[in-house]
């Protein structure tokens, strides 16, 4: 992934503005460390900080039209870039980078050729021919995008907050599968599937029908031209799309370049259910299998840099974001600088523990596109900027448009979880594999039990974050947290400590804006929490939360109680002083 930022109508076209975007943009460097470049047009500026991913040697921002007219910076990945290029006869192309059509697509479809775009992308295009300009961010909001307003009228559009927040007035979250328009000066909704109606589908589920789209979308994001791997946690999701990608790898231009055997990353504490599952099916598979292991005190020293690149005070967020972002450092050190995830399975299928609970399949659904619709919000922010802290960039296929047309147009009577039947969650997803003649995983890996990131690595991983959090906030700061933070008011001791240090580097008030709030368990919305009366009283959103669900649940605590933690790991965890280079071990 890459880095933007422009600054539109900011009326200051000094070389003292033209410094200061340079220098906001280079806050962004990490994102893109391969090449930078800035284009100005009187008071409009366009920045970029290069990932090469596609076309390394030639493919260096902003990209133009033939004429120079229209200016593109992007952040993104289009996977139909060919097959645009050919609708495109009667232009001429500069680079060979995937994002040189949308410059051109433009010249030919005005702002209505967004949806056109197969991929995932952030990019600002600014037509010198009347000064205007567009902005646009993908379908599910997996590429990061914020957009500002400052007093002097211009509009900021960053990758990230820390590009505007300093110098804007106003800043917010820009919607996912959203365009704006400096002609209407307003947003509007470019991406409109059927499913966001909420409408409950109906169509019959058919194993093969899912299997191929969920293949075909592994399948397009082979596309590079650079190393790349695999996230391997040893979970259903990331299996699949190691077992896919290694099937479909051999005869790729990726496999000419750098070879047909897979490389495969785990991160986890030593010992944790996620390193050793993983370690399985890497030896299933034959990948080239990488784990990193990690402390919990390595953990607890990266906080601070794992706040300030993810931008959250989400608790479930930097619980996850965490290992994600020691793991990251690891592999782009290796020489890989893109990665495939298995991100977005448990928001289509169903696949949180709390699922177990839901009453029928009208609540089901319903709740699936809501977890969808957020997902910007939580896991796309944290698989994106926890790679792209150390300039490496993760692929999502789970993700891909075209799958989630198909497997939102399920019954969702079939994605309900029925112990009865055997059907524990994600079952048609794990249906869809279950091929006896070519297993793509042994059986126990397809049907292993749900854990969430931040548990998969190891339970003592969380237990520890609380210890740790017990220390650093007293009993006192709880009582006047409601006065601190009025909004979003943290309700444990962890969710305080995380936001203190938020409010250390976002002090904006727009910045604890962008955060979502509200109670959850299991990574449950605070809509789904109505479907168990007893999970009112244990709001964590650890999926050992889900009480008489999962296998290592939490034991039940009397209302208003804290989950009991051990003495012995708060007595281990000394008190926090400063951010250190986390140290991890390497074993291949």
């Amino acid at each position: 992934m890459c880095g933007i930022l422009a600054v539109l109508g900011c009326s200051d076209d000094s070389q003292a503005k033209r410094t200061r975007v340079l220098e906001l943009s280079r806050r962004l460097k990490h994102r893109g460390p391969d090449w930078s470049g800035i284009y100005q047009n009187g008071d409009c500026y366009l920045s970029h900080q290069r990932l090469a991913i596609i076309d390394p040697a030639s493919g260096d921002q902003p990209l133009y039209n033939e004429s120079k007219t229209i200016v593109v910076t992007v952040n993104g990945e289009i996977y139909n870039h060919e097959v645009l290029r050919k609708s495109l006869p009667n232009h001429k192309f500069r680079t060979g980078s995937d994002c040189d059509v949308i410059a051109h697509l433009y010249e030919e479809h005005g702002e209505n050729f967004i949806d056109m775009l197969d991929g995932v992308f952030s990019f600002v295009l600014l037509d010198t021919r009347d000064n205007s300009y567009i902005a646009a961010r993908d379908a599910i909001g997996i590429t990061s995008l914020y957009i500002g307003w400052g007093l002097d009228g211009s509009v900021w559009i960053s990758s990230e907050l820390k590009g505007l927040h300093d110098d804007c007035e106003h800043f917010e979250s820009f919607p996912p599968g959203h365009l704006y328009s400096s002609k209407t000066g307003s947003f509007r909704r470019w991406y409109n599937p059927l499913w966001f109606s909420e409408a409950i589908p109906s169509v019959t589920y058919d194993p093969l029908i899912l299997r191929k789209a969920f293949e075909d979308a592994v399948i397009k994001r082979l596309m590079t031209d650079v190393p790349f791997g695999v996230l391997l946690s040893g979970g259903l999701d990331s299996s699949l799309v190691a077992s896919i990608t290694s099937r479909h790898l051999a005869g790729t231009k990726a496999a000419r370049q750098w070879g047909s055997q897979l490389h495969s990353f785990c991160v986890g504490l030593e010992g944790s259910p996620d390193l050793v599952a993983a370690r399985e099916v890497a030896d299933y598979l034959g990948t080239v299998h990488h784990e990193f292991n990690f402390t919990v005190q390595d953990g607890i020293d990266a906080i601070d840099d794992v706040i300030y690149h993810i931008e959250t005070y989400d608790v479930t967020t930097i619980r996850a974001s965490t290992p994600m972002f020691l793991m990251s450092r690891k592999i782009k050190s290796l020489g890989v600088k893109m990665v495939m995830s298995g991100e977005g399975a448990d928001e289509i299928f169903g696949g949180y523990l709390y699922f177990h609970k839901a009453p029928n399949k009208e609540e089901f659904h319903q709740e699936t596109c809501r977890k969808i619709k957020a997902l910007h919000l939580y896991d796309c922010l944290r698989a994106n900027k926890s790679t792209s802290a150390w300039g490496l960039e993760a692929r999502v296929p789970f993700l891909d448009k075209e799958f989630i047309d198909v497997a939102m147009s399920i019954d969702p009577e079939w994605k309900m979880i029925k112990p009865e039947e055997r059907r524990l969650e994600k079952w048609i997803l794990r249906k869809a594999f279950d091929d006896e003649k070519q297993p793509y995983l042994p059986k126990h890996i397809l049907y292993r039990q749900k854990e969430q990131f931040s548990d998969g690595v190891g339970y003592s991983w969380i237990d520890g974050l609380k210890a740790h959090a017990e220390q650093q906030v007293t009993d006192k700061m709880m009582q006047q947290a409601e006065h601190i933070f009025p909004h979003n008011t943290p309700k444990t001791k962890e969710a305080c400590y995380y936001r203190m240090i938020f409010e250390r580097l976002f002090p904006q008030n727009s910045a604890r804006l962008t955060v979502p709030g509200g109670p959850s368990v299991a990574c449950s919305t605070a809509k789904a929490i109505e479907w168990d009366q007893s999970w009112s009283t244990n709001l964590d959103p650890s999926g050992r939360a889900a009480h008489g669900v999962h296998n290592s649940a939490y034991e039940r605590q009397p209302s208003g109680s804290n989950i009991n933690i051990p003495a012995k790991i708060i007595g281990d965890m000394p008190r926090m002083i400063g951010v250190s280079a986390p140290e991890l071990v390497i074993k291949s």
